[in-house]
């Protein structure tokens, strides 16, 4: 898919969770990530390829989202990227050493978008030192130029979110299903949506992270890991109409 996007991929993802010490087992034990080393900045980490790190998660008060971090591939993307939204009036920081180092990044300037959601453009990440080790399967995540996967926001208004994910930021427009709740998915790259957002009233924040897999029968194992383990699943098996991802979801 061709789009003019700012961005290329999802990189990385921060959550913050007063259950955070739980993801030790969470992680590896469900969904199959790798635990590796916490973060400098006090977070559990996990990776489902050959980067340092994909996951990461905050002890906090709430579960919520800390951040979404954007791959824009090059230092001439990072400067192109800051440069578009600053022009649609956000206030981007930019040369932190000390945060690129804690990311594992070349480089990476932050910015609040207008619903106060936290995007990090980054490029040049660091690669692991060791293979990836899948946790409680054998499991082959899909990544590479895809990204980590697709991140669904809760906006309060669908105008203004595609005003500023397609206007600002170049997502492309992938399509809309409406089942009672209305979403609207944007894609960057070969996925057929790596960002999607829908509203609910009197709630802003964050819906869910998809992880994809090569192997449906590595999802029906999953499924049943949590089912074993009573994990709350919020939708059971099924298949999604537009990109037909076989899946669940669990909280």
């Amino acid at each position: 898919m061709s789009t003019g996007a700012i961005v290329q991929s999802l990189a990385y993802i921060g959550v913050t969770s007063p259950a955070a010490e739980r993801w030790r087992a969470f992680g590896p034990d469900l969904l199959a990530l790798e635990p590796v080393a916490d973060g400098a900045d006090g977070s559990l980490r996990f990776r489902n390829d050959e980067l340092d790190w994909r996951i990461a998660i905050h002890p906090g008060d709430a579960d919520d989202l800390a951040y979404l971090g954007w791959d824009v591939g090059s230092a001439d993307g990072l400067a192109r990227a800051t440069e578009a939204i600053a022009a649609a009036g956000c206030e981007v920081h930019g040369g932190d050493v000390a945060l690129a180092a804690i990311r594992g990044v070349e480089d990476v300037a932050w910015f609040l978008d207008p619903f106060g959601f936290r995007h990090e453009f980054t490029h040049g990440p660091h690669i692991g030192a060791t293979p990836f080790q899948p946790g409680a399967d054998c499991v082959r995540f899909v990544t590479g130029e895809g990204g980590l996967g697709h991140a669904v926001l809760i906006v309060p208004d669908l105008d203004a979110a595609t005003d500023f994910y397609v206007g600002a930021m170049g997502f492309g427009h992938s399509d809309d299903i409406d089942m009672g709740l209305f979403v609207r998915f944007l894609h960057c790259n070969q996925r057929h949506h790596t960002l999607a957002f829908s509203t609910v009233p009197g709630m802003v924040g964050f819906h869910h992270l998809m992880l994809a897999v090569t192997d449906p029968d590595v999802v029906e194992r999953a499924y049943a890991r949590a089912r074993a383990d009573q994990v709350p699943v919020a939708m059971t098996l099924g298949k999604h109409t537009n990109d037909e991802m076989f899946s669940f979801y669990v909280r």
